[in-house]
């Protein structure tokens, strides 16, 4: 059984909160969280870069000169990427860099990222976020309260996200928003820690065991 601790805004103790063990109690495989996250990245890969082969270059249809008895080198087109203008050899293409990953494993995936987060200690569960007042500096108080302004990149987990929410902590540095049916293992990964309250970690419980 996995257990976090619940604190409200002031960084008091509210009781825990026992989480699914098939979500943040499993032990943790490099390997497939390494395989899902490459997969992630290659899908994210624009692709675009691309060059012109022979076949693409404007021009070049006629013989440059005739084939014998004027002392230069044989030459069929001036397309030819011996020549300067002429086209690239084995240059790159336009394509896609996605590929894909059976949907359990990347779900595993995203669980074991998850399941780290827990047993580290990064997991911070409120019984509720509230403001003061939708000012940058309402928001730097909560995470002074809760001693986290100091612990890196934060990531706070949310099924909805409000106007008054990214307003207050718009311009925060390494604190951003995800609405929950967003939450990808990247994003999981980068963040250093994840905050959330008891009412949205229960309906992402919800959502995920689906």
């Amino acid at each position: 059984m996995v257990e976090v601790a619940v604190k409200n805004t002031l960084n008091e103790s509210k009781g825990t909160m026992v989480l699914s063990d098939t979500i943040f109690g499993l032990p943790v495989s490099i390997p497939i969280v390494h395989e899902v996250h490459q997969m992630q990245y290659a899908s994210m890969r624009q692709g675009t870069a691309a060059t012109k082969s022979k076949g693409l270059v404007r021009g070049g249809g006629r013989k440059p000169w005739r084939q014998k008895g004027t002392g230069r080198a044989r030459a069929g087109s001036r397309r030819s990427p011996l020549w300067r203008g002429g086209g690239t050899i084995f240059g790159p293409q336009m394509r896609s860099y996605a590929y894909s990953v059976p949907r359990q494993k990347a779900r595993l995936a995203l669980f074991m990222a998850l399941s780290s987060k827990v047993k580290e200690g990064n997991l911070i569960v409120l019984e509720e976020m509230t403001l003061g007042e939708v000012k940058t500096r309402s928001m730097v108080y909560l995470l002074q309260k809760l001693q986290l302004e100091q612990r890196g990149k934060i990531l706070i987990l949310v099924m909805q996200k409000t106007e008054d929410l990214m307003r207050a902590s718009g311009n925060i540095p390494g604190v951003t928003f995800l609405e929950i049916r967003r939450i990808n293992l990247d994003a999981v990964l980068k963040a250093d820690l994840l905050l959330t309250t008891r009412r949205d970690l229960e309906r992402f419980t919800e959502i995920w065991r689906e």
